[in-house]
């Protein structure tokens, strides 16, 4: 008996089960639930969401609870899809297109008026003189056409006369053989010209690379087309030796070409132009450009109030090869553009008053993730080579230029180079020609990533053109204006009408138009329609989002909670429950324990009668120092099933 007391004396007190908590009890201030089914019932008790609540009402009856429980749910997902296409909606960036009208003083844009007169300056004639005796003696092997007189050349000589002989000449390439059918229909015409008019010939020349291993044939169907790019080629070989300050290049004036030059009603001046060379429309001027010192201001619309010009369209000593059309090339553009001639002008037509409406319409877009678009062209990976601001032809002029100095070793004449680069000419570049067609056609179809990486202007200015035309000076009135003009410009009056030209343009109103862009959907739309749905399918508000977003977090506690306790109960518990107890149980004979104790019962006993305690809670941790035989108490059939012997012990 007294074994027993000391035994129970040692073991403490029976831990008592947790009391369950009382109304008056106070919440504590962290504190989470003991149960899964304990959470679910307070937030369906408590949350401000409709139909939560039925969940806990109806426990009792299993059928109204799997119904609501599908209805909340379907309920739920359904305002989770609606969501999915809110934010896939607000991720898109879409825009919207707000369309301005404005009403005020607009300044004028920028015009330029080139001659279409590529003229033969001092420091180039003699070579395109000789160009021209060798062109002339093409035209003649291969057509049997005598151009001295067109070309100002002599007649035609031999091939000893003729100066140097050029590279890359023109050649008459055979086609693919022609039908019998087609052959016996046109017979008559093959026997009276026999080498001249074979519908089949295709004209070229032939371009081959450094070594001479890859060649191949620029080759037009057109005898006019094949003959303009061949001289072409050859002329901007020429051209690319006379230096860029040379003062041939300035030798033209403005009073030579503009015979009257009036902007709302006043004459305009030196100041109000600035003059440029291009090389296949001569000499250009610039009105109202950005390096001016006052920019036009129109402040009223109609042709009294632009810009009017009397253009001298007569050609004396041109080249017509090169320029096949006569009268002037006038482009409109802003003043921090260049002038693209060959991308957006057009051409005046001699003894014709063409008229000009202009409206102006500005274009802003949305760049960063609204948009492809640049502000300023610092982020675009083209250098800007021309001294002007960032355009999407700017870029790809300049795109452009860089591949062909990188793949041809020298820069395209007709755009702007760097300073230590020299223009391409095949008396230095003998296979840039090659290189250059090679390169046009991997331009065209977009292989250089130019027009990928040129990304367009988020702010446009563009105007909108509408041409009028009239017969000028009339019957009645060319006497007096073709006097005037003789008496005055030095204007030849056997030319007449195919010698002037005049030029109005104006704005047709001042009224402009401005498109901009805006978000379609921003952060307030957003969160309005996500408000929207969530009222539409649970009819609550925001506070139930947080009360929503507390029991995801309570369930993740709870959830922690439960896998620290099993993992401690588990692999951290002293005595690590009932396994503990079976490995000391299981301990073998040959041990370190001392040889009179017994480890293992010598016969299974029976079960104790009586409440059984937990084996985490019977079984502390050996103290292997204390180790010994313990008495038993009485009446214990334990004890005699694992008592020991002692050697030499009755």
């Amino acid at each position: 008996m007294k074994g027993d007391k000391s035994e129970e004396q040692e073991r403490g007190p029976e831990p008592q089960a947790p009391s369950g908590r009382t109304e008056e009890e106070e919440e504590a201030l962290i504190e989470f639930h003991r149960s899964y089914r304990e959470l679910f019932q307070f937030f369906c008790n408590n949350t401000t969401i409709h139909g939560a609540i039925r969940l806990v009402c109806s426990q009792h009856n299993r059928m109204k609870t799997a119904f609501w429980a599908v209805l909340w749910l379907c309920a739920f997902g359904m305002m989770y899809w609606q969501f999915g296409l809110l934010f896939g909606e607000y991720l898109s960036y879409p825009v919207n297109l707000n369309i301005n009208l404005n009403s005020d003083k607009l300044v004028f844009p920028a015009v330029t008026v080139c001659t279409l007169n590529p003229y033969r300056y001092t420091e180039i004639k003699e070579d395109l003189k000789a160009l021209d005796r060798i062109t002339e003696q093409t035209l003649f092997d291969l057509y049997k056409y005598n151009c001295s007189h067109s070309l100002g050349a002599h007649p035609p000589r031999g091939r000893r006369s003729l100066p140097r002989a050029l590279p890359y000449p023109l050649l008459r390439l055979p086609g693919p053989p022609p039908s019998p059918r087609a052959r016996s229909a046109s017979s008559s015409v093959w026997d009276n010209n026999p080498q001249v008019n074979r519908k089949d010939w295709k004209i070229g020349f032939q371009l081959c690379n450094q070594n001479k291993s890859d060649c191949f044939y620029q080759t037009y169907s057109s005898g006019v087309d094949a003959v303009r790019e061949w001289y072409r080629f050859h002329y901007i070989n020429i051209l690319s030796r006379v230096p860029e300050d040379s003062p041939s290049l300035k030798e033209d004036t403005l009073g030579s070409f503009i015979f009257a030059c009036r902007f709302n009603q006043n004459s305009c001046s030196q100041a109000n132009y600035s003059q440029s060379y291009h090389l296949m429309y001569g000499n250009c001027y610039t009105f109202n450009h950005k390096n001016n010192s006052n920019l036009w201001m129109s402040s009223l619309p109609g042709i009294n109030n632009g810009l009017s010009l009397v253009l001298r369209t007569e050609q004396n000593d041109f080249i017509p090869l090169l320029s096949t059309v006569t009268g002037a090339r006038v482009m409109v553009h802003g003043q921090d553009e260049p002038a693209f001639m060959d991308d957006g002008g057009f051409n005046l037509r001699p003894g014709v008053e063409t008229s000009i409406s202009m409206k102006k319409e500005a274009l802003d877009r949305l760049g960063g993730n609204y948009g492809d678009c640049t502000e300023d062209g610092s982020d675009v990976p083209v250098k800007n080579i021309y001294s002007s601001n960032y355009t999407q032809q700017v870029c790809i002029h300049s795109c452009f230029q860089e591949n062909m100095i990188r793949e041809c070793g020298c820069a395209y004449i007709f755009y702007p180079k760097p300073p230590a680069v020299e223009y391409c000419d095949y008396w230095k570049h003998s296979s840039w020609g090659y290189c250059y067609y090679k390169l046009q056609v991997a331009f065209s179809e977009d292989s250089l990533g130019c027009f990928t990486k040129c990304r367009q202007p988020c702010s446009v200015t563009s105007y909108q053109l509408s041409a009028g035309y009239s017969r000028w000076p009339s019957v009645t009135s060319q006497d007096w204006v073709y006097r005037m003009l003789s008496r005055q410009n030095n204007y030849t009056i056997n030319n007449k009408r195919n010698g002037v030209a005049k030029l109005n343009i104006f704005f047709k109103e001042l009224n402009y138009k401005t498109n901009s862009e805006s978000p379609a959907v921003t952060m307030v739309t957003l969160l309005s329609n996500l408000g929207s749905q969530w009222s539409l399918w649970f009819g609550s508000s925001v506070l139930s989002v947080v009360e929503m977003a507390e029991f995801i977090f309570d369930l993740l506690v709870i959830t922690f909670l439960m896998l620290l306790r099993r993992f401690r109960s588990r692999y951290w518990s002293p005595g690590r429950g009932g396994r503990g107890a079976r490995e000391v149980a299981s301990t073998p004979a040959s041990s370190s324990l001392p040889s009179r104790f017994c480890p293992h019962p010598t016969s299974p006993s029976p079960p104790q009668p009586g409440p059984t305690t937990s084996p985490a809670l019977t079984a502390p941790p050996p103290a292997y120092a204390t180790l010994g035989p313990r008495p038993s108490p009485p009446g214990s059939a334990e004890a005699s099933s694992y008592g020991c012997t002692v050697a030499g012990e009755p």
